[in-house]
């Protein structure tokens, strides 16, 4: 049953659903002209407002492109690689390859989500190279599976943002700390939950032998290492960009600034804590800063939906802010949801949303504003100034 319900979804999803980037320019002129019809606003004011906000997540668009680069060079170091090797050992039968897929992906996307998706893809390949009678699409469909944890793990970007000072929406809902969110209890058992049950729900979509597509796993060789073997007659430029010294220098004050930033803060991280963990990581296991180099090249690919579509996220936010927009829809949640109705609203209309801005970050951006000052007067929850 799961199986056929997979089938229909793949289908329709890939009949309808368009790409993300349609999605931010069809919100953008479905809040253009909403605003114009439910307040005073004009057309005129209305380009000026879009314009004006179009490169307000400038800062925050960068940084949820390093954690997607980080994450994906981090994946690629040879460390890792061994480590997925090994890993991918234990599974002797088509069934345990989907389980530890589902598995392994989901524990890495609570690491990291760049991170996490990039090894539940090579994770996967990796199965299907060791494991014969493997459904290969269901392989990767399991790897990406374990996206579900991203949300609740290390690199949340709505649950970091809402802890990073200067963000978006700091001046509506103040700096909300991650032990609010991230280690809050409720988190922790979502998380935990989703990790444990998602191996035996993706066992349970196991095709029948007869539909089992599997791939030649000639056509699965393992990608090209990013090291670089100098010849002995190199020039100091080249020794010096194939230097280990100088990336263990590196490594260690990124180190040394992380053990007083934990000292001083606890594990109240941001953002930039999470960037800057993964960017020293990353770095000391590639080696060499050119490895890492090659490596983050190779990751930047990855970035161009975040390039794109913040800019629209970033304009509609102010559309809906400047125009008043956004206050009406607070006060439509105002009247129409009470304190045990309003979090079953938020969800669906976060499910809503999220078809439309699949981004944490930008998800919030764009919620956050008219769904944080109501539960605040009802004092659901705690906002630090």
């Amino acid at each position: 049953m799961i199986g056929r319900i997979s089938r229909f979804m793949t289908r329709f999803v890939s009949r309808w659903l368009p790409d993300p980037l349609i999605f931010a320019m069809l919100l953008t002129l479905l809040t253009f002209v909403i605003a114009l019809w439910l307040t005073p606003q004009t057309p005129i004011s209305m380009v000026k407002m879009w314009g004006d906000g179009f490169w307000n997540l400038l800062a925050f668009g960068m940084q949820m492109a390093l954690i997607i680069v980080t994450g994906h060079a981090l994946a690629s170091s040879a460390p890792v690689k061994s480590l997925l090797r090994t890993a991918a050992s234990a599974a002797k039968t088509p069934v345990q390859g989907v389980m530890l897929v589902t598995f392994f992906g989901s524990v890495a996307c609570v690491i990291n989500w760049g991170f996490g998706l990039v090894v539940g893809a090579m994770f996967a390949r990796e199965v299907a190279r060791r494991v014969p009678g493997s459904d290969y699409p269901l392989l990767i469909a399991c790897a990406y599976i374990g996206f579900l944890t991203w949300g609740g793990g290390f690199s949340g970007s709505m649950p970091l943002l809402a802890a990073t000072p200067g963000n978006p929406v700091e001046h509506i809902a103040g700096l909300i700390p991650v032990g609010d969110t991230l280690f809050s209890g409720f988190n922790i058992f979502i998380t935990v939950a989703l990790i444990v049950v998602m191996p035996f729900i993706t066992r349970m979509m196991m095709p029948k032998p007869s539909d089992v597509v599997s791939i030649d796993p000639k056509l699965l060789m393992e990608e090209a290492d990013f090291q670089k073997q100098l010849p002995k007659d190199a020039p100091p430029s080249e020794r010096l960009e194939e230097s280990r010294i100088l990336t263990l220098i590196i490594g260690a004050l990124g180190i040394a600034y992380l053990a007083m930033y934990f000292s001083e803060h606890g594990f109240n991280i941001t953002i930039n804590t999470v960037n800057l963990m993964f960017m020293i990581a990353g770095l000391l296991l590639h080696k060499t800063p050119m490895a890492y180099m090659r490596a983050i090249s190779a990751a930047a690919r990855s970035t161009a939906g975040i390039l794109v579509q913040f800019p629209f996220y970033a304009g509609i936010q102010l559309m809906m802010e400047h125009s008043g927009l956004g206050g009406l829809i607070t006060e439509f949640f105002i009247n129409v949801a009470n304190k045990d109705t309003f979090p079953v609203m938020t969800f669906f209309s976060s499910a809503l949303i999220n078809f439309a801005v699949p981004s944490g970050g930008g998800h919030w951006v764009i919620q956050g504003p008219f769904v944080i000052p109501q539960p605040r007067r009802w004092a659901l929850i705690s906002v630090n100034r």
